[in-house]
């Protein structure tokens, strides 16, 4: 019986908290746009990959150059 001294206390703390930290992820915008990311993963990406691995090649050459 005892033991509820110390847990009652401590669960209320611990729903505070958790409510606090929900409460904080609301007002910074956590959940403003809940379809982006799921579009985003559909993206296609392939022409900047291109576009990466050129500029590399690029700088690769120029630099062998360089020497």
């Amino acid at each position: 019986m005892d033991i509820l001294y110390l847990l009652i206390p401590l669960s209320l703390v611990l729903v505070f908290v958790i409510a606090a930290l929900f409460w904080w992820s609301l007002k910074s915008g956590q959940y403003e746009d809940l379809e982006g990311p799921g579009h985003r993963v559909l993206m296609d990406d392939d022409m900047t990959d291109v576009l990466t691995k050129r500029s590399t090649v690029d700088t690769d050459q120029n630099a062998a150059g360089d020497k």
